[in-house]
């Protein structure tokens, strides 16, 4: 039997490359077109989602000879090529799929620290967010990015962007709580597997939509195609710079779409679906972290149903930027709050193990 399984019933025709990524209905009707039981539907379904299995034949409630039948469909894991933890508790995890390209992901563990009563404290863990990745490397050659240094290879289907979150739930014994789409490549550029991925991590892995973010430096079209789809996610625009000339700079693929332009396409957004929009604003020592850049972007988001952050770049090997000191970050800040310019500083986590904003790449290092 071949790995992408068609169902065809007098319904519908649903074709099922590797099973995750695959709804409860869709995994029913596969096992119906293997002369299955319709209730091994939702045995299949518990195990990919919940049980996390890897392998067909390793499903004890399915009759030997069934899995035996079945053993080659693949259920579409990746496999670990390297793991490194951070002091501060976050994982990189480079992951090998079923091609052989390697892709990077994150796990960010937050930890609530409670007093035992004795003296001493007690840690456990509050949150777990898991930085996914959408293509193998970037198209958009940010120039602050070690993954755009890294070239751009393919998109991701919808079941090895499942997987990342998977991957890093069975490593941490631990519910992932929020998924942030902001790992290796560019979501927009791969619309219908992020689409289809937030719809399983939603549905069949059981994440609020409110605690999923979506982040993009800006295609033409997209985000207002994205806002017709009501979407309860947190939507993400790396903006970086508040004038066009700068943005360039920074982001090559601005040359062909205005800053103007994707700030209308911005408001659009908030006027459809009535979310707030978040702007990522990496802060380059000496290049746009002056007093006078947060003015002029404070003037670009006035009245902007919006929040920026402000990250504080993580240093890579290809460039000579800087991480602005404290207090220039500190007036940056000052100048925004002083417009009334909704505004966070978020230092990332995992910078040691190259696992923070802008350092994900394939390599070891």
């Amino acid at each position: 039997m071949s790995a992408n399984a068609t169902i065809t019933t007098p319904q519908a025709q649903i074709s099922i490359p590797p099973l995750l990524g695959a709804s409860l209905e869709e995994l029913t009707l596969w096992v119906q077109q293997q002369k299955q039981p319709a209730y091994r539907g939702k045995q299949l379904h518990d195990w990919i989602y919940n049980k996390g299995v890897r392998s067909l034949n390793d499903i004890s409630v399915f009759s030997k000879q069934w899995r035996a039948e079945v053993a080659e469909i693949p259920i579409g894991r990746s496999t670990l090529h390297y793991r490194s933890v951070a002091p501060d508790g976050t994982v990189k995890y480079l992951l090998r799929l079923a091609d052989g390209q390697i892709i990077e992901s994150v796990g960010i563990p937050t930890f609530r620290w409670g007093d035992k009563g004795t003296g001493e404290t007690s840690q456990s863990l509050e949150r777990l967010t898991v930085c996914v990745s959408t293509q193998v490397g970037c198209p958009m050659a940010c120039d602050f990015c070690a993954t755009g240094k890294g070239g751009y290879k393919r998109n991701l289907a919808r079941h090895e962007i499942v997987d990342q979150v998977l991957t890093v739930q069975e490593d941490f014994q631990q519910r992932v709580s929020h998924v942030v789409f902001m790992g290796m490549g560019e979501p927009l550029l791969n619309v219908d597997n992020v689409l289809g991925a937030i719809k399983c991590l939603n549905k069949d892995v059981g994440i609020g939509q409110r605690s999923l973010t979506l982040s993009t430096v800006g295609i033409r079209d997209r985000i207002r195609q994205l806002a017709q789809h009501h979407l309860q996610v947190t939507l993400a625009v790396s903006l970086h710079a508040p004038n066009q000339a700068l943005r360039e700079q920074l982001i090559p693929s601005a040359h062909s779409y205005k800053i103007e332009d994707l700030l209308a396409e911005c408001r659009e957004y908030v006027e459809i679906t009535g979310r707030r929009v978040s702007f990522e604003y990496v802060l380059l020592a000496g290049v746009n972290d002056l007093p006078e850049h947060a003015l002029e972007l404070a003037k670009r988001l006035r009245g902007f149903q919006s929040h920026v952050n402000l990250i504080p770049y993580n240093p890579i090997s290809e460039v000579d930027y800087k991480r602005p000191n404290s207090d220039r970050i500190q007036a940056f800040l000052t100048v925004l709050k002083q417009q009334n310019i909704a505004v966070s500083v978020r230092y990332s986590r995992g910078l040691e193990a190259d696992a923070a904003c802008g350092q994900l790449r394939t390599t070891k290092k």
